[in-house]
């Protein structure tokens, strides 16, 4: 009986040292864990500390306080948290840790970003909450030494390790200060939160309002007070894979195309000044964003940037510099990019532009302008549509890199300019031709070009309707004005093509309609068209141009009242009525 008892006791006093002595070897052993996190900070030359570590062990609830973080970068980059709090933890295996609730309070971060007029920027964030957390119990260092793309890299591939149902942060406030042109400036957002992180892809993310007040730099050292705001603003399928493939040293080999994110939609945008600009957009909205590595190639051209402004680059490396930028437009495109109901309030009267519209894709982009109305020194604008096809701006980049400041092109880089606009689009113009006057109008112009031969396009087309009011003070008009014409109306349509398996060259459509006067319409056709003749060498297309042969000719002119006109006139001239002088003409022919 007293083994028993004994044995009993024996359990009871180990039992109650087991349940004071687990939780503190789970204290102890959560204070180890995170000193060795530190100290893989400190590993690059970092500092990093904290306060105290408090370990729950029945509600796996972990807080450490007093974070501070400083780079060994120069100037540093700091962070520092109030607390941080993670509960629900537990470590399904040696290399990863989950987390039902991860919260920060009291988020502090401050960077400079150096130059001859430094930049430093500022935030705070009162909290941070992360739900359904995941991730590694270490994340790997960054090498010592390592450049900004490899930073920025190892950063974004940390991110890529992670997952969480959401991240909230209430809000957000910062500072910006310095820079070259840029006075101070104050942020805020409000509302964000990003859900359905997993695999570095972002299932969506919101904000609901980013505000600001800024001062920049105006021309002779004044300031202009300017305040802002833009809601609602919402990112779907964000991938930061992408962005780690962009900046991969062998991006160079990757001809891929990965999609950053999906769709992209914003509320109201609205900027004031105390200048008296007010502005407002509706929104703005893309479809999509992507990125080709093997274009971009990001690692080259950050490597070309220069390390000092005070130094002046060569003319070649701003050759190599300007190229490399131009692969900027060779690498990304978006599509379906578009910003609506802009409002702009000026001192000297309002803007309105009803959408601007914005594609790119291989260095192309597609531009519209569409809904502007506005006013001239002579009287009120208004443009239906307004339109860029094919603008090439990544060729447009590279033909300027190979001019110095005041130099000309050559003529063969003048013809070149052609290979960078596929078109060009106007409808609906109504402007004054002079104060008080009727206006111009024009209904379409529309001029497309292309299929090249070398610089030379061998296909056009150009669709011109238009009407304008014809000035008196101009001798050259008096003729039509004295028939009572005042106004002059244009209609054409005009094409020419080249097709190079049967060496055809036609002008087809021809047509050409001048109201109240003529109308003309003509076929014209050559046969046996070298390729050679298309070209800037005056010689040789002078020599490829002797083997074309004329293969037809149609042409027709009807009147529409140049013969009235020429009657009014000669009667004007000879003092006698109209009938006769229309007489006279026919008696003299």
């Amino acid at each position: 009986m007293n083994r028993i008892v004994a044995g009993v006791l024996v359990a009871i006093v180990l039992g109650t040292a087991a349940f004071l002595g687990v939780p503190w070897y789970a204290q102890n052993r959560a204070e180890r864990e995170v000193e060795a996190s530190f100290a893989q900070i400190r590993q690059n030359g970092a500092t990093a500390s904290h306060g105290k570590v408090v370990f729950d062990l029945w509600t796996r609830k972990l807080s450490i306080a007093d974070v501070k973080i400083e780079s060994a970068t120069q100037p540093p980059a700091s962070i520092t948290l109030g607390s941080v709090t993670a509960t629900g933890l537990s470590q399904p295996d040696q290399e990863h840790v989950t987390a039902a609730s991860l919260e920060v309070s009291d988020v502090a971060m401050a960077a400079q970003i150096p130059g001859p007029s430094p930049l430093r920027l500022s935030y705070k964030l009162p909290q941070l909450v992360v739900k359904d957390y995941a991730g590694p119990v270490r994340f790997a260092a960054i090498p010592a030494g390592a450049t900004l793309v490899e930073t920025y890299r190892a950063l974004v591939q940390q991110f890529a390790a992670i997952s969480a149902a959401s991240i909230t942060v209430p809000r957000t406030t910062g500072t910006m200060e310095g820079g070259p042109s840029a006075g101070p400036a104050e942020f805020s957002y409000s509302g964000l939160s990003v859900d359905q992180i997993k695999a570095g892809r972002i299932g969506s993310y919101k904000l609901d309002e980013l505000a600001f007040t800024m001062s920049p730099q105006q021309p002779a050292g004044k300031t202009d007070k300017m305040q802002g705001r833009i809601t609602d603003i919402v990112h779907h399928d964000v991938d930061a894979n992408a962005i780690v493939a962009a900046l991969d040293p062998d991006a160079a080999k990757d001809d891929r195309t990965y999609r950053v994110y999906g769709r992209v939609t914003t509320g109201a945008y609205e900027v004031n000044s105390d200048s008296g600009v007010r502005m407002r957009m509706d929104g703005i909205s893309a479809d999509e964003f992507s990125v080709r590595p093997s274009r971009l190639q990001l690692p080259a051209l950050i490597a070309a940037l220069p390390a000092s402004t005070a130094v002046q680059p060569t003319p070649e490396q701003t050759r190599e510099l300007m190229d490399k930028i131009a692969g900027i437009y060779d690498g990304m495109a978006l599509r379906n990019a578009e910003m609506r109901g802009l409002s702009i309030e000026t001192p000297q009267g309002p803007i309105k532009l009803a959408a601007l519209r914005f594609d790119l894709r291989d260095g192309k982009s597609d531009i519209a302008v569409e809904g502007f109305d506005g006013r001239s020194p002579n009287g009120p604008v208004k443009l239906g549509r307004f339109a860029l096809k094919g603008f090439d701006l990544a060729g447009l980049m590279r033909l300027g890199s190979k001019y110095s400041p005041g130099t000309k092109p050559a003529p063969a880089d003048a013809v070149v300019l052609f290979k960078l606009l596929d078109g060009i689009e106007l409808k609906a113009l109504t402007a004054p031709y002079k104060a008080g006057d009727k206006p111009v109008q024009i209904d379409n112009i529309t001029l497309d070009w292309g299929q090249y031969v070398g610089p030379i396009p061998t296909r056009a087309r150009l669709v011109a309707k238009m009407a304008g009011p014809l000035d008196p003070s101009n001798p050259a008009l008096l003729p039509l004005l004295v028939a009572g014409i005042d106004t002059a109306a244009f209609d054409a349509d005009l094409g020419l093509g080249w097709t190079e398996s049967t060496g055809r060259f036609a002008v087809s459509p021809f047509k050409l309609e001048v109201s109240n006067l003529v109308a003309a319409s003509a076929n014209v056709s050559l046969a046996q068209v070298p390729r050679d003749v298309f070209t800037i060498d005056l010689q040789q297309a002078t020599t490829a141009a002797a083997q074309i042969e004329a293969e037809g000719l149609d042409f027709s002119l009807r009147d529409l009242g140049a013969v009235d006109v020429l009657v009014a006139n000669y009667a004007r001239g000879h003092g006698i009525p109209r009938d006769a002088a229309r007489k006279a003409l026919i008696d003299s022919i």
